[in-house]
């Protein structure tokens, strides 16, 4: 049986086990059905064809897993063409029926993703909210009373609801953000200029970008991945250099409370604090810095000349079809009419003068960590005051793409009233790869489940390794474990926590005896069938690995270790002969587990 949230690890483990397209087919097929949102999907693809593309790719690779995406289901933002499925940008009189596949709707088939529905959005992805739409207003997982956020309304609820493993939403003032934290999402919103919008209906085309809605932070950076590259089709397409941050130490910036504006929602303020102390136990530097140079660069993007992008895209169907508009999108896009080429260039130059504000504040901090939308309102409050509210949701995002950032929005809980908030990590430039290993850290550590399972575990097979700085990984059992006496052995010289896993399960553990401080005995013995051992992979700067293999004390030593996930790393092991005698303790699944159960008994 097939989890609620369909992630990566769980379907790729499904078809190795004898699951096949067509099973997964039929799955996705009675959930469309059993959904009570109707408002999700504009065009769903008909189940005759989902059945065609399940066969054509068993055809294509018969074996499991065999492409990156193999049998994995995803929605399509309805501004993305999908060949076979019209585009509507949610205005019926504006649809068209596209031939091609846009550019990352191709690359991802080619990678083996089936296609299930074009999906519902702010008409013209104009909007935050997700109600601006003759389809429906999509809803909140958690309570229908609530908006979706927008504009990729139906992308969001479709992968929180369990009816796709990712969604393709676009991104120009936070679209592919606030969904995802009002669904409980990770929302990849990639440098403008790394994914190609050939084949996508604009909003402002020098900002857009194409983003995608996924359940863990390593499944959306491997979506991503898939998508990426130059396409000279696009006129604001790039090759991508890869920006770094520092693999330790990160300083992140927070709002100053002069920054702080959460439109009186005390619980999503709280879930702020909770991200930013997080953080800090991960290991970063908390710094407050200056918001204002990017707030002021966020209201241009709506208050400004670059209203008049969004009159660029659809100028000559708005003379024709001026009343086939949603009245509050309409109002926005003829807005435009106030700015003429003068307005443009001074936007253009406030914008600069406020970059170089922004300057001072990047050699404070490495990247920044905001709330993802400061609030939310039920679908009722939008509708009576859709402009103001609608820009409360972009106050922390509407600058990123204006000035050329990487994005990527984690969960970070839920309030009192059951509704989730969102935090997003901010990078420079090309730092979509830089940022990644810290973002799943931190939604890790926030454990706030996936979409609308809030209990569900991450997958370990989604967790993102650190980029390869040049450090050692190594694991440790004991002693050396976060928190034990000799954790500064591993942190004083610069080294960091990779990630808490298991061993194989032919390990067993031992307490060594006459050792200050206590240390355990890890053997590895074939054929033993235990549940493996609790450990950490943490990483060293080459240097300091020597210094520390040098100083092991006989009988441990340093040998291959291998892991729950099949892989091998170097890490303490004990010369069997020590552990005769010896107190076993792999009943107990690691050592941290035995000093608990220790000092328990030392207190009764």
């Amino acid at each position: 049986m097939l989890p609620t949230i369909l992630d990566l690890s769980s379907l790729r483990a499904a078809y190795k086990s004898g699951l096949t397209p067509l099973d997964l087919i039929e799955e996705v097929i009675a959930r469309r059905a059993a959904s009570k949102d109707p408002a999700i999907f504009i065009a769903a693809t008909p189940e005759e064809d989902l059945r065609s593309q399940a066969r054509d790719l068993m055809a294509r690779a018969p074996e499991p897993n065999s492409l990156p995406l193999w049998g994995i289901p995803f929605a399509v933002k309805d501004n993305i063409d999908a060949a076979g499925l019209p585009t509507t940008a949610a205005c019926p009189a504006f649809a068209y029926d596209p031939t091609v596949d846009s550019t990352v709707v191709a690359r991802l088939k080619a990678a083996g993703a089936l296609v299930i529905g074009k999906t519902n959005l702010d008409q013209f992805a104009t909007g935050l909210n997700g109600t601006r739409s003759p389809y429906g207003a999509p809803r909140s997982v958690f309570d229908p009373a609530y908006v979706s956020g927008g504009s990729s309304s139906g992308s969001a609820v479709a992968v929180a609801s369990g009816l796709a493993t990712f969604a393709l939403g676009t991104d120009t003032a936070g679209s592919g953000r606030v969904p995802a934290a009002f669904n409980n999402l990770v929302g990849i919103k990639p440098t403008p200029g790394l994914v190609p919008n050939v084949g996508v209906v604009p909003a402002c085309r020098s900002v857009d970008v194409v983003t995608v809605f996924a359940t863990t932070v390593g499944d959306g950076v491997a979506i991503r991945k898939v998508m990426e590259g130059y396409d000279a089709a696009d006129p604001f397409s790039r090759q991508a250099v890869p920006a770094t941050l520092p693999a330790a130490g990160l300083r992140i910036g927070v709002l100053e409370s002069t920054e702080r504006e959460f439109f009186g929602n005390r619980d999503v303020e709280t879930l702020y604090d909770a991200a930013i102390e997080r953080a800090k136990s991960l290991g970063a530097t908390i710094v407050p810095f200056d918001y204002a140079p990017f707030r002021q660069a966020a209201e241009l993007l709506y208050n400004g000349p670059w209203v008049a992008e969004r009159l660029a895209a659809v100028k000559d169907f708005l003379t024709s079809n001026a009343d086939d508009f949603d009245p509050t999108v309409r109002t926005i896009i003829e807005g435009a009419k106030a700015y003429d080429a003068v307005a443009a260039f001074e936007g253009k130059y406030k914008l600069e003068a406020l970059r170089q504000k922004t300057k001072t504040e990047w050699k404070k901090v490495d990247i920044l960590l905001l709330p993802t939308a400061p609030t939310t309102y039920t679908v009722e409050e939008m509708l009576a005051d859709p402009i103001v509210k609608n820009g409360h949701f972009g106050r922390y995002t509407n600058f990123v793409n204006l000035y050329d950032y990487a994005a990527i929005a984690i969960p970070a809980g839920f309030g009192r009233n059951g509704l989730p908030g969102g935090v997003t990590l901010i990078g420079p430039t090309f730092t979509d790869d830089a940022l990644a290993p810290f973002a799943d850290a931190m939604h890790r550590a926030l454990r706030a489940g996936m979409g609308k399972d809030k209990t569900a575990p991450l997958p370990e097979a989604s967790r993102v390794a650190p980029l390869d700085d040049g450090f050692v990984p190594i694991v440790v059992v004991g002693a050396h474990l976060t928190g034990m006496p000799l954790n500064h052995e591993l942190t004083g010289p610069g080294g960091y926590r990779l990630k808490t896993c298991r061993t194989a399960a032919d390990y067993r553990l031992f307490v060594l005896p006459n050792t200050v401080p206590p240390k355990p005995g890890l053997i590895r013995e074939p054929g033993f069938d235990g549940n493996g051992l609790e450990v950490e992979v943490w990483a060293l700067p080459p240097a300091a690995f020597g210094n520390f293999v040098q100083k092991i004390p006989g009988p441990l030593g340093i040998g291959k270790v291998t892991l729950e996930d099949g892989s091998s790393v170097s890490g303490f092991l004990c010369e069997a002969h020590a552990v005769t005698g010896a107190e076993e303790v792999t009943a107990l699944g690691g050592w941290r587990a035995y000093v608990r159960a220790k000092n328990a008994s030392a207190t009764v």
